[in-house]
Protein backbone atom coordinates (compact mmCIF):
# COMPACT_ATOMS: atom_id res chain seq x y z
CA UNK A 1 0.00 0.00 0.00
CA UNK A 2 1.53 3.34 -1.01
CA UNK A 3 0.92 6.74 0.63
CA UNK A 4 1.96 10.11 -0.81
CA UNK A 5 3.18 12.37 2.00
CA UNK A 6 4.54 15.58 0.52
CA UNK A 7 6.74 14.57 -2.38
CA UNK A 8 7.77 11.24 -0.85
CA UNK A 9 6.12 7.85 -1.29
CA UNK A 10 6.17 5.44 1.61
CA UNK A 11 5.37 1.83 0.94
CA UNK A 12 3.87 0.07 3.90
CA UNK A 13 3.67 -3.65 4.37
CA UNK A 14 0.40 -4.52 6.10
CA UNK A 15 0.96 -6.49 9.30
CA UNK A 16 -2.69 -6.77 10.31
CA UNK A 17 -2.97 -10.49 9.64
CA UNK A 18 0.55 -11.25 10.84
CA UNK A 19 0.28 -9.71 14.28
CA UNK A 20 0.91 -12.40 16.89
CA UNK A 21 -1.29 -11.42 19.80
CA UNK A 22 -0.94 -12.58 23.42
CA UNK A 23 -3.02 -15.61 24.32
CA UNK A 24 -5.15 -13.50 26.68
CA UNK A 25 -6.55 -11.63 23.68
CA UNK A 26 -8.17 -14.83 22.43
CA UNK A 27 -10.68 -14.49 25.25
CA UNK A 28 -11.31 -10.77 24.87
CA UNK A 29 -14.16 -9.30 22.89
CA UNK A 30 -13.16 -7.59 19.65
CA UNK A 31 -14.05 -3.90 19.47
CA UNK A 32 -15.00 -1.72 16.50
CA UNK A 33 -15.70 1.60 18.24
CA UNK A 34 -12.33 3.31 17.59
CA UNK A 35 -12.82 6.62 15.77
CA UNK A 36 -9.14 7.20 14.83
CA UNK A 37 -9.30 10.46 16.82
CA UNK A 38 -9.02 9.59 20.51
CA UNK A 39 -5.64 8.01 21.15
CA UNK A 40 -2.22 9.60 21.43
CA UNK A 41 -1.05 8.10 18.14
CA UNK A 42 -4.08 9.06 16.04
CA UNK A 43 -4.18 12.61 17.39
CA UNK A 44 -0.56 13.28 16.41
CA UNK A 45 -0.34 11.35 13.14
CA UNK A 46 -0.92 12.85 9.71
CA UNK A 47 -4.49 12.44 8.41
CA UNK A 48 -3.04 10.62 5.39
CA UNK A 49 -1.63 8.02 7.79
CA UNK A 50 -4.98 7.14 9.37
CA UNK A 51 -5.89 4.50 6.75
CA UNK A 52 -2.62 2.73 7.58
CA UNK A 53 -3.46 2.82 11.29
CA UNK A 54 -6.94 1.47 10.57
CA UNK A 55 -5.44 -1.48 8.67
CA UNK A 56 -2.79 -2.28 11.27
CA UNK A 57 -4.64 -1.98 14.57
CA UNK A 58 -6.47 -4.61 16.56
CA UNK A 59 -9.19 -3.38 18.92
CA UNK A 60 -10.35 -5.18 22.06
CA UNK A 61 -12.45 -4.75 25.18
CA UNK A 62 -10.96 -5.79 28.54
CA UNK A 63 -13.26 -6.43 31.48
CA UNK A 64 -12.63 -4.96 34.93
CA UNK A 65 -9.76 -6.87 36.55
CA UNK A 66 -8.69 -8.52 33.29
CA UNK A 67 -4.96 -8.75 32.58
CA UNK A 68 -3.96 -7.32 29.21
CA UNK A 69 -0.35 -8.49 29.46
CA UNK A 70 1.89 -9.63 32.29
CA UNK A 71 5.43 -8.84 33.36
CA UNK A 72 7.73 -11.22 31.51
CA UNK A 73 5.40 -11.75 28.51
CA UNK A 74 7.03 -11.45 25.07
CA UNK A 75 6.64 -7.96 23.62
CA UNK A 76 3.94 -8.09 20.94
CA UNK A 77 3.02 -4.47 20.42
CA UNK A 78 2.15 -1.03 21.74
CA UNK A 79 -1.25 -0.21 23.21
CA UNK A 80 -3.56 2.82 23.27
CA UNK A 81 -6.63 3.37 25.46
CA UNK A 82 -9.80 4.43 23.68
CA UNK A 83 -11.86 4.56 26.86
CA UNK A 84 -11.53 3.18 30.37
CA UNK A 85 -8.54 2.95 32.69
CA UNK A 86 -5.54 0.64 32.95
CA UNK A 87 -3.11 0.27 35.83
CA UNK A 88 0.54 -0.22 34.91
CA UNK A 89 2.23 -2.20 37.66
CA UNK A 90 5.19 -4.42 38.47
CA UNK A 91 6.35 -6.83 41.12
CA UNK A 92 8.12 -5.25 44.07
CA UNK A 93 9.37 -8.14 46.17
CA UNK A 94 6.24 -9.95 47.28
CA UNK A 95 4.14 -6.82 46.73
CA UNK A 96 2.81 -4.83 43.79
CA UNK A 97 3.86 -1.31 42.84
CA UNK A 98 1.59 0.71 40.55
CA UNK A 99 3.74 2.95 38.36
CA UNK A 100 1.02 4.90 36.58
CA UNK A 101 -2.50 4.80 35.21
CA UNK A 102 -3.39 4.96 31.51
CA UNK A 103 -6.82 6.40 30.82
CA UNK A 104 -8.56 7.70 27.69
CA UNK A 105 -6.11 8.49 24.88
CA UNK A 106 -3.02 7.24 26.73
CA UNK A 107 -0.28 4.90 25.52
CA UNK A 108 0.98 1.84 27.42
CA UNK A 109 3.20 -1.14 26.66
CA UNK A 110 5.87 1.22 25.33
CA UNK A 111 8.23 0.12 28.11
CA UNK A 112 8.74 -3.03 26.06
CA UNK A 113 10.44 -1.04 23.28
CA UNK A 114 14.12 -1.63 23.91
CA UNK A 115 17.13 -3.17 22.21
CA UNK A 116 18.13 -5.13 25.32
CA UNK A 117 15.11 -7.22 26.28
CA UNK A 118 12.15 -8.68 24.42
CA UNK A 119 9.73 -9.07 27.32
CA UNK A 120 7.51 -6.55 29.09
CA UNK A 121 9.08 -5.27 32.35
CA UNK A 122 5.62 -4.36 33.66
CA UNK A 123 2.02 -5.66 33.70
CA UNK A 124 -1.18 -3.97 32.55
CA UNK A 125 -4.60 -4.65 34.09
CA UNK A 126 -7.96 -3.04 33.35
CA UNK A 127 -9.43 -1.19 36.33
CA UNK A 128 -12.81 -0.93 34.62
CA UNK A 129 -14.27 -1.98 31.29
CA UNK A 130 -11.61 -0.67 28.92
CA UNK A 131 -11.56 -0.28 25.14
CA UNK A 132 -8.06 -0.33 23.67
CA UNK A 133 -6.15 -0.98 20.47
CA UNK A 134 -2.78 -2.59 19.85
CA UNK A 135 -0.35 -2.20 16.95
CA UNK A 136 2.75 -4.32 16.42
CA UNK A 137 6.23 -2.92 16.96
CA UNK A 138 7.25 -2.70 13.31
CA UNK A 139 4.21 -0.65 12.39
CA UNK A 140 4.70 1.54 15.47
CA UNK A 141 8.32 2.22 14.48
CA UNK A 142 7.24 3.02 10.92
CA UNK A 143 4.65 5.45 12.29
CA UNK A 144 7.37 7.22 14.28
CA UNK A 145 9.55 7.58 11.17
CA UNK A 146 6.73 8.95 9.02
CA UNK A 147 5.00 11.23 11.56
CA UNK A 148 7.47 13.73 12.96
CA UNK A 149 5.03 15.40 15.38
CA UNK A 150 4.20 12.01 16.86
CA UNK A 151 7.90 11.12 17.15
CA UNK A 152 8.68 14.44 18.89
CA UNK A 153 5.82 14.07 21.34
CA UNK A 154 6.84 10.47 22.09
CA UNK A 155 10.33 11.72 22.93
CA UNK A 156 8.88 14.34 25.29
CA UNK A 157 6.55 11.72 26.82
CA UNK A 158 9.52 9.43 27.54
CA UNK A 159 11.40 12.36 29.12
CA UNK A 160 8.43 13.22 31.35
CA UNK A 161 7.95 9.58 32.33
CA UNK A 162 11.64 9.20 33.20
CA UNK A 163 11.43 12.28 35.41
CA UNK A 164 8.28 10.91 37.07
CA UNK A 165 9.90 7.50 37.68
CA UNK A 166 12.99 9.09 39.21
CA UNK A 167 10.81 11.23 41.49
CA UNK A 168 8.81 8.17 42.57
CA UNK A 169 11.96 6.24 43.43
CA UNK A 170 13.27 9.21 45.41
CA UNK A 171 9.98 9.48 47.31
CA UNK A 172 10.00 5.76 48.12
CA UNK A 173 13.48 6.09 49.57
CA UNK A 174 13.21 9.39 51.42
CA UNK A 175 9.58 10.38 52.02
CA UNK A 176 7.24 9.24 54.79
CA UNK A 177 4.14 7.23 53.91
CA UNK A 178 2.02 10.24 54.81
CA UNK A 179 3.90 12.39 52.33
CA UNK A 180 3.75 9.69 49.63
CA UNK A 181 0.00 9.31 50.14
CA UNK A 182 -0.43 13.06 49.75
CA UNK A 183 1.61 12.95 46.53
CA UNK A 184 -0.50 10.04 45.24
CA UNK A 185 -3.77 11.85 45.93
CA UNK A 186 -2.58 15.03 44.23
CA UNK A 187 -1.39 13.08 41.18
CA UNK A 188 -4.74 11.28 40.93
CA UNK A 189 -6.56 14.60 41.16
CA UNK A 190 -4.39 16.06 38.40
CA UNK A 191 -4.96 13.09 36.08
CA UNK A 192 -8.61 12.28 36.75
CA UNK A 193 -10.03 15.43 38.32
CA UNK A 194 -12.73 15.78 40.97
CA UNK A 195 -16.48 15.49 40.61
CA UNK A 196 -18.86 18.24 41.71
CA UNK A 197 -18.77 16.91 45.28
CA UNK A 198 -14.99 17.02 45.50
CA UNK A 199 -14.40 13.28 45.14
CA UNK A 200 -11.85 11.75 42.76
CA UNK A 201 -13.39 10.85 39.41
CA UNK A 202 -11.89 7.40 39.70
CA UNK A 203 -12.98 4.25 41.48
CA UNK A 204 -9.81 2.92 43.09
CA UNK A 205 -9.61 0.15 45.67
CA UNK A 206 -7.70 0.82 48.88
CA UNK A 207 -5.29 -1.96 47.88
CA UNK A 208 -4.54 -0.22 44.58
CA UNK A 209 -4.12 3.10 46.39
CA UNK A 210 -1.59 1.40 48.66
CA UNK A 211 0.24 -0.07 45.64
CA UNK A 212 0.34 3.38 44.00
CA UNK A 213 1.64 4.92 47.23
CA UNK A 214 4.28 2.21 47.65
CA UNK A 215 3.17 1.06 51.09
CA UNK A 216 1.26 -1.77 52.71
CA UNK A 217 -2.53 -1.71 52.87
CA UNK A 218 -2.45 -1.54 56.68
CA UNK A 219 -0.07 1.43 56.74
CA UNK A 220 -2.08 3.35 54.15
CA UNK A 221 -5.31 2.61 56.05
CA UNK A 222 -3.84 4.08 59.25
CA UNK A 223 -2.43 7.08 57.40
CA UNK A 224 -5.77 7.78 55.72
CA UNK A 225 -7.37 7.90 59.17
CA UNK A 226 -4.79 10.52 60.15
CA UNK A 227 -5.61 12.60 57.06
CA UNK A 228 -9.30 12.26 57.88
CA UNK A 229 -8.72 13.46 61.44
CA UNK A 230 -6.74 16.43 60.11
CA UNK A 231 -9.63 17.19 57.71
CA UNK A 232 -7.41 16.95 54.64
CA UNK A 233 -9.50 14.28 52.91
CA UNK A 234 -13.02 12.86 53.03
CA UNK A 235 -14.43 9.40 52.36
CA UNK A 236 -17.86 8.26 51.26
CA UNK A 237 -17.91 4.49 50.82
CA UNK A 238 -15.25 3.75 48.18
CA UNK A 239 -15.15 7.37 47.05
CA UNK A 240 -12.15 9.41 48.18
CA UNK A 241 -12.23 13.21 48.17
CA UNK A 242 -9.95 16.15 48.90
CA UNK A 243 -10.96 18.72 51.52
CA UNK A 244 -7.73 20.68 51.91
CA UNK A 245 -5.50 20.61 48.82
CA UNK A 246 -3.07 23.14 50.30
CA UNK A 247 -2.56 20.87 53.27
CA UNK A 248 -1.79 17.91 51.01
CA UNK A 249 0.65 20.03 48.99
CA UNK A 250 2.42 20.98 52.24
CA UNK A 251 2.80 17.30 53.14
CA UNK A 252 3.99 16.45 49.63
CA UNK A 253 6.73 19.09 49.61
CA UNK A 254 8.28 18.50 53.04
Amino acid sequence: MAFRLGDIFFTLEIYHDLLLLPDTFKYMKKDSSCDLKTCFMCQLSLPEWHPAIANNRNNFIAKKGETIFSEGDPVKGVYFVTSGNVKIHKKWGDKELILRFANEGAIFGHRGITTKIDTYPISATALETTHFCVVDLEFFKTTLKVNHDFAYNMMMFYADELHSSERKMRNLALMSVKGRLAVALLELKEQFGLDEDGFLSLELSRQDLAAFTGATYETVFRTMNELLAEQLIKINGKALGILNEAGLIDLATR
